[in-house]
């Protein structure tokens, strides 16, 4: 709708009043956000900093506040203000408390994302940036893999073909990016524009055949299924949901006989428990399991509004006894809801699971948007039992700028159609 600002009163403002003009600089932050984000954590704050100051001169107060009282910012918001309130009962060292604070910050680019790409037409080349910039990652992660000195991580990680960040934030993107493209491949299809269809599914079966034979988070092998499972049931005949399931099993088998990496990667789920439970080993499974047994403990402690913000450190140094993993001690339960429990207890859960459903339903329907924004939350939601996803820096923007942005194309493409807006997207 940026043509909506070209209005005669609007026409005679000089070049740095125009919201037109905010609104396209505003474009071009987000997609440059989105090029950074497989890549830098540095950049991406910078960049999203920069991008709350050039959206601020395009907003209109009277529809922004009215977009923040809809419950799919005011639950985020809550979430925020649960974790700065919640500073005031915590026991820990006020640099810990705020320090804790800090990645429920970024709920609150969800409003501005929606308000701008409610009005904004270039939310998918925000998609297609960080489609781009995944692609050219997953070409650098074989060029690591196959000269772990062109890397500077350390050589084990070197030689498992990562050249930035970590095996958990790459498995993630790219996991997103193969599944994301099924949709539009369909719809190719669908229309006849094979060509097209077929270089799309060239580049998801590239981030499969990555993960395959370089490296490959556990958590991807667990949510992959469930990604697809939904997109099978929302768009899929089940003749041809029966021929793809039949593809993906050839193709699956093929890949465990072929590849010691994803043997390897699935049978430490067997490995690492029985370490664990024979020895007491710190694997990550056994880890975890220490981690949410303690977490559950800590919880019904404190269970209506918690131990406060940035407790959980002392909590776990509290109970810090027995065999090396019982010892282990950290801020961070790797479970999104313990997290938050720990920290708020029910109040914390309860706008946590909100927040889930109430994104969720805004994704209702058909639309390549409205894909994209099911499938971001469907996969925070699935990783989320096994890592704090929501407030691990790389994850959560991956899915405020998912959410945000298509729920803002989903917001603005039901204005367009003139059609009424439901409950939930009020």
């Amino acid at each position: 709708m940026t043509a909506s600002f070209a209005s005669p009163s609007t026409a005679a403002l000089p070049a740095w009043r125009d919201p037109a003009r905010w609104t396209t600089v505003a474009d071009v932050v987000a997609v440059l956000l989105a090029l950074a984000l497989p890549w830098s954590t540095s950049l991406v704050g910078i960049l999203g900093v920069v991008l709350l100051i050039v959206v601020a001169p395009t907003i209109a107060p009277k529809q922004f506040l009215a977009l923040l009282k809809q419950p799919i910012c005011a639950v985020p918001i809550a979430l925020f203000v649960l974790a700065l309130v919640g500073t005031l009962w915590s026991d820990a060292a006020w640099g810990a408390r705020l320090y804790a604070v800090g990645p429920a910050a970024k709920l609150l680019m969800l409003p501005v994302l929606l308000y701008h790409f409610q009005r904004s037409s270039r939310g998918e080349w925000v998609f297609t940036a960080f489609l781009i910039s995944c692609a050219l990652l997953m070409l650098v992660s074989w060029a690591v893999f196959l000269h772990p000195a062109l890397s500077s991580k350390p050589a084990e990680e070197a030689a498992r073909g990562i050249f930035v960040k970590n095996y958990i934030d790459q498995s993630q993107e790219f996991t997103l990016c193969a599944v994301a493209l099924a949709y539009p491949i369909i719809m190719l299809l669908r229309t006849g524009r094979t060509a097209m269809a077929l270089l799309l599914t060239a580049i998801a079966f590239s981030f499969f055949v990555n993960m395959t034979f370089v490296v490959v988070s556990r958590t991807a092998l667990v949510t992959v299924p469930i990604m697809f499972a939904v997109f099978a049931f929302l768009h899929l005949r089940w003749r041809s949901i029966v021929l793809i399931v039949s593809a993906a099993a050839v193709f699956a088998a093929v890949a465990w006989q072929t590849s010691p990496t994803l043997r390897q990667t699935a049978e430490t789920f067997s490995r690492d428990y029985r370490i664990y439970k024979e020895r007491g080993e710190p694997t990550s499974i056994g880890l975890r399991l220490e981690f949410w047994r303690k977490s559950l403990g800590f919880f019904v402690e404190a269970p209506v509004i918690g131990h406060g913000t940035g407790s959980t450190r002392g909590l776990f140094e509290r109970v810090s006894a027995g065999t090396l993993a019982g010892r282990e001690v950290i801020g961070n339960p790797h479970n999104q809801t313990l997290n938050v429990a720990v920290q708020w207890g029910i109040a914390g859960v309860a706008l946590l699971f909100a927040m889930w459903l109430l994104h969720l339903l805004m994704f209702r329907g058909d639309g390549f948007a409205t894909w994209i924004g099911l499938l971001v939350v469907v996969q925070n939601i699935f990783t989320s039992l096994f890592n704090s996803h929501i407030f691990d820096f790389h994850e959560g923007w991956m899915y405020v700028l998912g959410v945000g942005i298509a729920g803002g194309m989903v917001l603005k493409s039901a204005a367009t159609a003139g059609e009424p807006v439901p409950p939930d997207r009020r």
